[in-house]
């Protein structure tokens, strides 16, 4: 957990520490990146705005070690620009202040669940020349890997799941995101784009919009 505010962080610590999690805080940029490389967190909690640079800057250097360590953004910037720049850089929330702490305890466990490797017994999906290997949490194009961060991996998964049919941004938001309402449907679009650009270089455009509707992969032939 990384916030500067001391009233702030000692709330937030507490909080979670109630709810089970064991939470490491730190003040500083700097701080967070050496507890991240000496612990290996399961996740990270980060402010935007910190005395020695921001939240991003955090973001990226622990992804360039750990590119599947889930990440919160927690941060009174709650621009459009603000929140697709985090979720650009691999963040898999993003929370703004003011907030209720319980929205970030529930956030927090959402996706962590996500991000969890613990499920049902490992299977592999298949569409097309697209390979879901849940055992080794791979997944593959025509033979190539893609590198996923955890959301995109999860909602990858659901569309494959539901191949066939048309799932709405509610249902996505719903089952991905366990979200229970749609006022962050531009994260489901946000996502939806960075699954394009990592996917579509490799084969024939994979993800279908239907518009007023929801999303679907492209039929097989």
């Amino acid at each position: 957990m990384v916030e500067d505010e001391p009233s702030l962080a000692d709330i937030l610590r507490i909080t979670l520490e109630f709810h089970g999690f064991r939470v490491l805080p730190a003040a500083s940029g700097a701080r967070a990146v050496e507890l991240a490389r000496k612990h290996r967190p399961d996740l990270l909690l980060l402010d935007v705005m910190l005395p020695d640079g921001n939240g991003l800057q955090v973001c990226r250097a622990v992804r360039a070690e750990r590119e599947d360590v889930p990440v919160v953004f927690l941060t009174a910037r709650d621009s459009p620009a603000d929140i697709v720049g985090g979720l650009a850089l691999g963040g898999d929330d993003y929370i703004t202040k003011p907030f209720n702490i319980d929205e970030v305890v529930a956030r927090v466990r959402a996706v962590l669940r996500r991000a969890s490797r613990q499920s049902p017994p490992p299977v592999v999906l298949r569409h097309g020349d697209v390979e879901m290997d849940e055992a080794s949490y791979t997944v593959r194009r025509a033979g190539t890997p893609v590198e996923l961060t955890p959301t995109e991996y999860a909602l990858l998964r659901y569309l494959m799941v539901n191949a066939g049919r048309v799932v709405t941004k509610e249902q996505i938001l719903r089952e991905v995101w366990k979200f229970g309402f749609a006022g962050e449907s531009t994260v489901v679009e946000t996502y939806i784009g960075y699954l394009r650009r990592k996917l579509d270089p490799l084969g024939p455009p994979l993800i279908v919009t239907r518009r007023g509707m929801g999303y679907r992969l492209r039929e097989v032939e």
